[in-house]
């Protein structure tokens, strides 16, 4: 009697152990490796939005998805041994937050999804072969900023300005093409352009203290090094008086006068419905890189004051965010 019932028991656990490899393999989670050039609150925030989007999408973090989070502290070094240390994991997907970042697991990685975000030209980055089809392993969002809207936001705010600062990492490819469109917009707008470099973080106070004297305000793109020490320029611009215009909202919560802007969260999300995309099959060499639609006018009108700007009225008006 007790072999009978022995039989099938041992005949079900045949079966299971047959089986069970390939079962063990599907309810493993997803590893998904996140670089980031630096920490620094629009860059953070654009990681979030990623995370939580997914979370939304079905992806539980430590359920459904496990996420090897590294920042390359601003050093290109790090950020090359990241990407070769997500290769040799073999993780399923890369977000890859910043030029920097991006460029680099792109030269390691050919064979695993890269989904980016936060940067500006992927074509110029020679990260994609164009924004319609990027024909590599590469997609995802660019944070193109309206950099032309900016410096016209300037031109309202301070109609007497004539000489603009703008302070930035040369050997940041995102960054000298925000330049380049400066450049355009301010022959158009009157201003002349008085450029200030910083190759790291702890250079952007004295690019931001050389602007002193020779310029009647400053502007700042979305520069990773110097958004990451974008305190040292909001110290500068209060002390000098100089009206400071950023090239994202967070920025403008860290002391800076205003922006047109996205936001960065939202680019994040973004991020995360094109990776829905390529987890369920689609390829991404065939998904066109995407840009955030939405732009909004944010001013702080705390460091108005400081800067010894009076904002508009009809500004604030338009504004989708006002700080006081």
């Amino acid at each position: 009697m007790l072999l009978r019932k022995v039989g099938p028991i041992l005949a079900a656990l045949a079966l299971m152990l047959a089986v069970s490899p390939a079962a063990a393999v599907q309810a493993q989670p997803l590893r998904i490796g996140i670089t980031q050039i630096v920490e620094h609150p629009a860059l953070d925030a654009s990681r979030q939005g990623f995370i939580d989007r997914l979370a939304e999408l079905g992806y539980e973090p430590g359920v459904d998805v496990i996420y090897d989070i590294q920042s390359a502290q601003g050093d290109l070094g790090t950020a090359n041994t990241i990407a070769q240390k997500f290769a040799a994991d073999r993780v399923d997907l890369v977000l890859a937050i910043a030029t920097p970042t991006a460029q680099a697991v792109a030269n390691v990685i050919k064979d695993i999804p890269i989904l980016i975000t936060a940067v500006t030209d992927p074509v110029a980055a020679e990260l994609v072969e164009s924004i319609e089809r990027p024909g590599t392993n590469v997609t995802g969002t660019s944070d193109l900023t309206p950099v032309r809207m900016q410096l016209e936001l300037l031109k309202r705010l301070v109609p007497s300005a004539r000489r603009v600062g703008i302070i930035y990492n040369a050997g940041e490819v995102n960054s000298v093409v925000q330049v380049n469109l400066a450049k355009e917009a301010a022959r158009d707008l009157g201003f002349s352009l008085v450029e200030a470099t910083a190759a790291n973080s702890s250079e952007v106070l004295q690019a931001a203290q050389s602007l002193q004297g020779r310029v009647d305000a400053i502007y700042v793109p979305t520069d990773n090094t110097v958004v990451s020490a974008i305190e040292s320029v909001v110290l500068v611009a209060e002390r000098a008086r100089l009206p400071l215009i950023a090239g994202e909202e967070l920025s403008v919560e860290n002391g800076a006068l205003a922006t047109i802007g996205i936001d960065y969260y939202q680019l994040g999300r973004q991020t995360a419905d094109i990776a829905y995309r390529v987890l369920q099959g689609e390829d991404p060499a065939e998904i066109p890189i995407e840009y955030l639609d939405e732009m909004s006018i944010v001013i702080n009108l705390r460091a108005a004051e400081r800067m010894g700007v009076e904002v508009p009225a009809s500004i604030v008006e338009q504004a989708a965010r006002v700080i006081e």
